[in-house]
């Protein structure tokens, strides 16, 4: 069993259009949309939801006023100005630290468990998946991340899945790292502008830290096509294999009205054709650990 890791370092690089393309072509992966601070993979597949559960994250501190003496120091302990004088806990300021809870003399803070967000198993037209929302302003990201990854690899283990295609958030934080971390194979999704090349040095020194060799696509690579190169180029330079390039083309768009991906919206296109050929290339390619630093020129 593989799983394959779709990730960039910004947002609206195409990856997720990508990703349930990939999907598409797998025949019948397990596919988790690791993205859970904005998921919407599920925009594409269309899936029926056949369990649905909590995800409990942090802690809030609450005051039993029973129990409270007004003294105060809690009040004067807390650095986020958290306690109203009323001795009123405001669940927004509240992080969560718990200092207040273990050092109230009197005990009377409770420190209990808070939903979070909510994590999913559904069906889809190209196999199972296991998606995921965290609540507005809600952490522990990186907890979810893992947490449903760890259920998307069981369901890929009892049902005898090969492959297991995840769609990962953004960025080079906390839940990037969750989403990585023991996978097969990294794709970086980015765009040829001189901030995809600040993102590709971003997210290649993070999989190398890991161990991790990545494969490079470009995608919308013709709206600046000596930035591609350049970008290619830096690339293969520091040890990652470069996938073929895939065109600026407004059918992403019109499949995504119609809940579709590329490869059912427009099966013929030359777009279609470059994204088979992509998916082959992912698959059929053998990553090997990244051992050496990374080392990205800037672009001039």
């Amino acid at each position: 069993m593989k799983e394959y890791v779709i990730i960039s370092g910004k947002g609206g690089t195409g990856k997720t259009s990508l990703t349930a393309a990939f999907a598409t072509l797998a025949k019948k992966p397990v596919l988790c949309d690791a993205d859970v601070d904005a998921a919407d993979l599920h925009l594409l597949l269309s899936p029926q939801q056949k369990e649905h559960h909590d995800f409990m994250g942090g802690h809030l501190a609450e005051i039993d006023p029973e129990s409270c003496t007004q003294c105060g120091y809690c009040r004067e302990i807390c650095r986020y100005d958290a306690i109203s004088s009323a001795f009123v806990v405001d669940p927004v300021s509240c992080e969560g630290c718990g200092v207040c809870v273990d050092l109230c003399p009197e005990k009377a803070v409770a420190f209990p468990q808070q939903k979070s967000g909510e994590w999913y198993i559904s069906t889809t037209r190209t196999g199972p998946m296991v998606h995921a929302r965290l609540g507005i302003a809600e952490e522990n990201s990186g907890k979810l991340v893992s947490m449903i990854r760890r259920r998307a690899r069981q369901l890929a283990e009892e049902g005898g899945y090969k492959r297991i295609i995840t769609d990962g958030p953004p960025g080079i934080g906390c839940p990037v790292i969750a989403s990585i971390s023991g996978a097969e194979k990294v794709v970086i999704i980015v765009e040829p502008t001189v901030s995809g090349m600040h993102d590709v040095e971003r997210v290649t020194r993070l999989t190398a830290h890991f161990g991790i060799q990545a494969m490079l696509c470009v995608n919308r690579y013709d709206i600046n096509p000596e930035t591609t190169e350049a970008i290619e180029k830096k690339a293969a330079a520091n040890t990652l294999h470069v996938l073929p390039r895939i065109a600026f083309d407004p059918d992403f768009t019109l499949a995504m009205v119609q809940k579709k991906t590329i490869v059912e919206y427009a099966p013929h296109s030359d777009t279609s054709a470059t994204v088979r050929k992509v998916w082959q290339e992912i698959e059929e390619h053998e990553a090997q650990p990244a051992s050496q630093p990374i080392k990205f020129p800037k672009l001039n």
